[in-house]
């Protein structure tokens, strides 16, 4: 039997309190795409984090050899030397340089001590053919799309004559398009005898590209599958990584059609001054107590845009229309406004806008409402503590302790306490912009269920995703949004994949 390209033996690695890789084990074969697959808090960015060298040798327990000889990497440069690249969710390019400055930066094509510009820029144009990147080398980062810099982000780690590259949920972030684009790349990429390890919780994509995968649970390999016959099945992943079967990842719920209208909206729309441009044409909509509405469209299409625009405006927005709650008028002039009047909001950025990631689960938990826990102005820590714990169990929030910083917590968690920082506020209207992106099956499974819970206690929910199916498996009526309109609404039992790409592309 051939030598791995990689193996991992017995890899455990702790932090305080958390063991988050036990006796880890992981082969891959060269010139496969073998895919690593678990829920958050799994241990598979650890494990990878290990491999590239952030967490060194000494760090953790256990050997990695790469073509049989054992490696001790000291910091990523080692791992880089050793011919790995890993490409994280969170892209590293640098905005404001150009794409050849980009690819190249760290390892300078230089003649003597000088920079060659001229063998730099033409080196850059024969990496992005490689990664089929129709873009000027002289392009500035800033100017690309996300799916174009998560190409550019590849043609940098093949510039380095990369063996094994990494990618960390490269598709998260990426319409149905670029994502297609992107597998279909790595496929090709293969082809070259390029090793791939892929890490993503979209199983049907880790299907269709997978050699092999491995499942990693609570910190230990579960099983390795062979993909490449085509036997492996998503439910087969789902019961391997949460330990369970989910039969139905959407909740049934009684849905209980109510008349009582919480939310209006009425000839609404927005012009940025920023953009020079409406973003919102005559938007009309409402929403029923005890109700899911789902927003779809395409990205850009001005579902985010909708939902700031009516929580207080923070982005500057000028507005016209009217806004009613349970009837009555209401004017928000900054999203203090709309929380008083019992609207939140859960913003699609968790780590940039929804939490603070240096501080801990309680106090982001307490953050939107400090007046609740406060006495005179000073924040009861006791009370903060209890509020925060009494989350912690209702919303299944998995951490060691509330004053664990939210930045150790695995992103289906993160979500958790957006979560439970907004419920804080007692809203009656609940809008979740992408509520499940970056996050895993089981945890996708659980904010369904708490969104199943509130609508049956009467809140009402407006939904904007992404995916068409938790579109479909979780609303009761949608609306489509196209160019900043509203381009159609579907009743659920009405509407298919198929009728709302139709309304979204008109």
């Amino acid at each position: 039997m051939a030598t791995p390209l990689l193996e991992m033996k017995n890899i455990t690695k702790e932090f305080p309190g958390v063991k988050a890789l036990n006796d880890v084990s992981f082969q891959v074969t060269e010139g496969e795409i073998h895919c690593l697959v678990g829920e958050n808090g799994a241990g598979k960015s650890t494990l990878m984090k290990v491999l590239s060298g952030v967490y060194p040798y000494g760090d953790y327990t256990g050997d990695i050899l790469l073509s049989g000889v054992a490696q001790k990497f000291s910091h990523i440069k080692d791992s880089e030397q050793a011919g790995i690249a890993i490409i994280y969710q969170e892209l590293a390019l640098i905005p404001e340089m150009t794409v050849y400055e980009n690819i190249f930066l760290g390892h300078e094509i230089k003649n003597g001590t000088i920079v060659d510009w001229n063998e730099t820029v033409q080196r850059a144009g024969q990496m992005l053919k490689t990664v089929k990147l129709d873009t000027n080398p002289a392009t500035l980062i800033k100017d690309l799309g996300v799916g174009k810099r998560q190409l550019v982000e590849i043609a940098k780690a093949l510039s380095r004559d990369v063996k094994i590259l990494i990618l960390d949920e490269p598709t998260a972030a990426l319409n149905e398009d670029d994502s297609t684009n992107l597998l279909n790349l790595l496929l090709d990429l293969k082809k070259q005898g390029v090793t791939c390890i892929l890490i993503s919780h979209k199983l049907k994509e880790v299907i269709q590209v997978a050699d092999t995968i491995t499942v990693l649970r609570d910190g230990q390999t579960i099983c390795t599958l062979d993909a490449s016959r085509g036997q492996v099945t998503e439910y087969m992943l789902i019961k391997y990584m949460v330990g369970r079967e989910i039969d139905n990842i959407y909740p049934t719920r009684q849905r209980q059609p109510s008349t009582q209208i919480t939310l209006e909206v009425k000839n609404w729309s927005a012009y940025d001054p920023n953009l020079g441009r409406m973003v919102l044409k005559d938007i009309n909509l409402n929403v029923k107590r005890g109700e899911i509405i789902g927003l779809a469209g395409l990205m850009g299409s001005g579902r985010t845009e909708l939902a700031l625009s009516m929580f207080g405006n923070p982005v500057g927005y000028q507005i016209t229309g009217e806004i009613q709650l349970k009837g009555a008028k209401k004017q928000f002039n900054r999203p203090r406004d709309a929380i008083r009047a019992g609207m939140a909001y859960v913003t699609e950025d968790r780590k940039g806008d929804g939490l603070i990631l240096i501080q801990d689960v309680k106090q982001n938990i307490t953050l939107a409402n400090l007046a609740e826990i406060s006495i005179r102005g000073v924040v009861d820590n006791n009370a903060e503590v209890k509020v925060a714990n009494d989350y912690k169990e209702s919303l299944n929030i998995k951490t060691p302790s509330v004053e664990q910083k939210v930045s150790n917590l695995s992103g289906g968690n993160q979500q958790k306490v957006c979560l439970g920082k907004w419920l804080f506020v007692k809203p009656d209207i609940l809008i979740l912009d992408e509520p499940t992106r970056g996050i895993d099956v089981g945890a996708k499974y659980e904010i369904y269920t708490i969104m199943t819970r509130l609508v049956q206690q009467g809140m009402s929910i407006i939904m904007i995703s992404s995916e068409l199916p938790e579109i479909l498996g979780m609303s009761d009526r949608i609306y489509i949004v196209s160019s900043g309109k509203i381009s159609g609404e579907l009743p659920i039992e009405e509407a298919t994949q198929e009728k709302i790409m139709h309304l979204a592309t008109n």
